[in-house]
């Protein structure tokens, strides 16, 4: 069996990956964010307490893990010293380590993130406004600023003048806004940030290179899904850092050994936040009894989610592009109730089916879901749920069943871990599948 599990979402992300995260955390000696930034949000439901994570890894709640946030994040080192704050109040004191080559989410990021999403219009990602895509494109410009910089006040001070000047230019020459925030106040802003971080700050790659020889248990935790993907998703309407299994050695600095064990989040429903087609969107009153039902309103922003029936085209690409060996089925007990239940199974686009995601915007644009219908199940209650879960898959109600395994052969991946509640205890587990 692997020391190594990667953990991605497989649809528009909030498919419940903190939870499974926190999950499989339990017996995990390091817990690893590898891409994104503070544009994600991961909710927790430990002992009926809520918490709710957006940059420091899923597992923090256990002492023994020690949390990394790799090279592959963008950070926004006021939000984490928030959110380090928040943990420390309710009694936890996060085991959290840096990367001192992540990069740094500047106050002149936030500022161009809204300018361009206006700029963008129908092609924009919706973005959350919190920089992810100006700090994405200053890392390839060659002049954004890591977190090391922050501990070395001379470079940093040469690295912002060159990195102030070309964005708030563009903000204010290229999109006519105003940007009134100046340079020395950010400096002096970001090195009192960069000394309550140095702590944690350190070559994480090193840790990790050394925990992999070791044979530590490593989880990895993904943010956000597949189809936000820059490469592989709905391209323009996604994030800017790469999401997909592969991207974890990446994010992080290390290279994963074969026969990892790769672990696609999958709701029994679908949502999203932001633009894009959305071919089994549901409308209307039906959408909101869901969305309101499954809580599906942003961890990070707060804005309700899109609903609509779990695409199975969009499963098998990310079966395909992370090599998935096992699905994580989450949020079954929200559809409990309902007298009938649809997947989506392939998309009709032109008149031609096409059960694989095409690349083409036009294409997506015009596709309309094809579906299979499945009965409902009765709304179980935590009781009978947890009965369930105690006494194996086969205690699950039978229609349930059917949807699940009609699941595994459409995208050849199969379930082995079933979600039916935010609760840790709510998760019943199915032996795993292995390369």
């Amino acid at each position: 069996m692997s020391n190594v599990t990667i953990i991605v979402g497989s649809q528009w992300g909030d498919e419940g990956k903190g939870k499974i995260t926190d999950v499989f955390a339990a017996s995990a000696d390091y817990v690893v964010r590898f891409q994104g930034g503070n544009n994600a949000g991961h909710t927790l439901v430990v002992n009926n307490e809520i918490y709710k994570l957006h940059l420091i890894p899923s597992g923090v709640l256990y002492p023994r893990a020690i949390s990394i946030i790799g090279n592959g994040v963008v950070v926004d080192p006021n939000v984490l010293l928030e959110e380090i704050g928040t943990l420390k109040e309710r009694g936890i004191e996060p085991n959290l380590r840096i990367s001192e080559r992540a990069h740094v989410i500047m106050p002149y990021h936030i500022a161009l993130d809204e300018a361009l999403g206006n700029h963008q219009g129908s092609l924009s990602a919706g973005s959350t406004k919190r920089g992810i895509a100006p700090v994405c494109a200053d890392k390839a410009y060659r002049h954004g600023i890591r977190m090391l910089d922050l501990l070395e006040p001379a470079l940093f001070r040469e690295k912002l003048e060159k990195a102030y000047t070309f964005n708030a230019s563009i903000i204010r020459r290229v999109f006519g806004y105003e940007y009134t925030q100046e340079v020395n106040d950010i400096y002096n802003m970001y090195l009192r940030f960069g000394q309550k971080l140095a702590p944690y700050i350190c070559d994480t790659e090193l840790v990790l290179h050394r925990a992999m020889k070791a044979k530590k248990n490593i989880l990895f935790e993904g943010a956000q899904g597949m189809s936000l993907d820059p490469d592989h998703g709905m391209y323009p309407h996604t994030t800017s850092t790469n999401n997909v299994a592969g991207y974890a050695a990446v994010g992080s600095g290390v290279a994963l050994p074969g026969g990892a064990r790769v672990i696609g989040l999958v709701k029994a429903y679908m949502s999203r936040v932001g633009v894009s087609p959305f071919p089994s969107e549901i409308l209307g009153n039906e959408a909101q009894i869901l969305r309101d039902k499954g809580g599906e309103y942003g961890t990070t922003t707060g804005r309700p989610r899109r609903v609509g029936w779990t695409d199975l085209v969009q499963i098998r690409q990310s079966v395909r592009t992370s090599g998935l060996t096992d699905i994580a089925l989450t949020k079954l007990d929200v559809l409990g109730g309902m007298d009938e239940i649809q997947l989506c199974v392939a998309y009709d686009i032109d008149g031609e089916r096409y059960d694989e995601m095409p690349a083409s915007l036009t294409k997506m644009r015009a596709a309309k879901p094809m579906y299979q219908s499945f009965r409902g199940w009765g709304p179980l209650n935590k009781k009978e749920y947890a009965y369930c879960i105690s006494h194996g898959y086969a205690a699950l109600p039978a229609s349930m069943r059917t949807f699940i395994e009609y699941i595994e052969k459409a995208v050849d991946c199969r379930v082995s871990i079933v979600s039916v509640g935010p609760g840790r205890e709510e998760t019943l587990m199915r032996e795993i599948a292995q390369k």
